[in-house]
This record gives C-alpha cells, structure tokens and sequence, in this order.
C-alpha cells in the first residue's frame, strides 16, 4: 500500500508506523488549523518518526536546517551525490543526467515528462523508496518511462498556435504556486485566485515579476491580489472572475505578448467557486479543450 497522508490524517492517526515514510518538502500550510508552524512540523515529523526507512528531501530549506533531527535518514538531492547529507551510499542524486538510487543508475532523468526541477526531487525520493522495498532497477526504470503525469499537476491540457495550456490547480498555496510558474517556460500568462490562505506572498510575487507577462485573476481573491500586484510594482494584473473568461483572455494575451504559456496555478483554495481543487482543474480542461480542440 502507497498512502499520501495530510497533516490532519496523521494527526488523527497517531499509530500508523509505515515501512517507508516519505517527507517531500515543508511549507507554511493549514496554519488555521494547526497555528504555528513548529506544530504543524512535528506532526509530520512523528510519521517519519514512526517509520522504518525514512526519506526527506535534502533540497528542502527547512528540512535541511533540521537535518541533525534525522541521523538514519536517506536524503535526496538533485545537485548531485556531493550534495547528499547522511550517509551519501544510502541517498538518491542526479549525476550526469541519471537519477541514481543507493549508488547505483536507474533512469535517465529525460525519461520523467514531467517539468520543473521539484518533479525531479520526485523522481529521486520514488526510485529511492523503491529500491528500499526490493523493487528491481529494470522495473523501476520501466515504470518511470511510461508514467503519463499526474492530473492538476503541471498537467499538459493542449497546444493551440504554439501556446502550452498548463493545468496546476493542485497549487492552492503561494510555495506551490511558485514552484508551478517557476517550472514553465517565460514569458508565461498566469491564472491566480479562488480563496485565499494565510502565508507569505513575498517569493511567489516576486517570481511573477521574473516569468509572468501578465496576471489573470479569478474568485474571491481576485480584489486582494490585484492590489499587492500593484503594491509591488506590477502592473499587468487583470481581474476575469471567472474561468471561461480567464481562458479565453489567456489564449488573445498570449498571442499579443508572446508568451509561451497559460498557467492555471491559483496560489489559492477552490472553495469559493468549486467543491475542490479537482473540480477546479476539470474546469480549466474542459474550457480549454473546448476552445482549443
């Protein structure tokens, strides 16, 4: 069994003891619920805790200053072997364009169609977990090759006269968001809004002023958005409302700035205009498809 677990699942589960606890990156997330941070840190560390093997993403600002709280773990990095904290035979890197799991090649990283260096960080913590539960390299390598992507995850939707249509809906924080707009290509359009959550806007905005031609806002935060876009200095940011518009205003700004890219990547929650991060993303694919397809 493969689980992905939220903070309030593990919170509720105080028993689980995995085989394999996986920690892939650490963001402020769910503060209404859990306060502060340190609180909301040892409830995912007591899953790690309580794990036999434990992986933690040695790229990780945060997990990386508390690595002295994780002697046995396997550490991954995709700045090579040089990188690895702990024990570096018991880790996963990228060298020379490989991803390589307990010092030995598994795949080429080219193999993943999936973008953005984080998606990498991915790749070394799954072949990592896989070689620790016994799975061969030739199926692990096998797997990798014809994995198609995840949906609302930097989801390809289509291509219309040269413009990527990207679905990251499963973005509903600004860390994620950044990550998201980071991994395309620029000049890109970005879709932002829905409801907005407590954090720190501070990275997210500034990579927005790096990538973004312009900004087109959706949903409740759509007002609060387009004000600390103009507090910042940037002045291409749009209030659309809704989806279709946001689209149809992506698809024409795109051609008109050049952009390669329209990014839904809302930095937001879905609730105010849909039952779920999903529903978001379906939404986005079904406008575009009917537009574009």
């Amino acid at each position: 069994m493969i689980a992905e677990l939220s903070s309030y699942q593990i919170e509720a589960s105080a028993s689980i003891a995995p085989h394999i606890g996986i920690w892939t990156t650490f963001t402020p997330d769910h503060l209404s619920r859990h306060r502060t941070l340190e609180n909301y840190y040892n409830i995912k560390a007591h899953l790690l805790q309580q794990s036999q093997h434990q992986i933690l993403n040695g790229d990780d600002p945060y997990l990386w200053k508390a690595a002295d709280q994780w002697p046995d773990a396997c550490w991954t990095s995709t700045t090579g072997k040089a990188s690895l904290l702990g024990d570096r035979d018991r880790g996963s890197y990228i060298e020379e364009g490989w991803a390589i799991a307990l010092n030995q090649p598994i795949v080429k990283t080219s193999a993943l169609r999936m973008v953005g260096t984080h998606n990498q960080q991915n790749l070394l913590m799954a072949i990592l977990a896989a070689r620790l539960a016994g799975i061969e390299k030739a199926a692990i390598a096998e797997a990798v090759t014809a994995f198609p992507g995840v949906p609302h995850r930097l989801e390809h939707i289509c291509t219309w006269n040269g413009i990527d249509f990207i679905n990251d809906s499963k973005a509903t924080n600004y860390d994620a968001a950044q990550v998201g707009l980071s991994a395309v290509d620029a000049p890109a359009i970005l879709i932002a809004g829905g409801e907005a959550k407590t954090g720190d806007d501070t990275g997210w905005l500034q990579t927005i002023e790096q990538k973004a031609a312009a900004v087109l806002l959706i949903g409740n935060a759509a007002p609060v958005f387009a004000q600390r876009l103009q507090q910042v200095g940037y002045s291409n940011g749009e209030i659309v409302e809704t989806m279709d518009h946001a689209v149809r205003r992506g698809a024409a700004l795109a051609q008109q700035l050049g952009a390669k890219v329209v990014l839904l990547s809302p930095a937001c929650a879905s609730f105010d205009q849909y039952q779920n991060f999903e529903q978001r993303g379906d939404d986005f694919r079904n406008w575009c498809q009917a537009q574009f397809q």
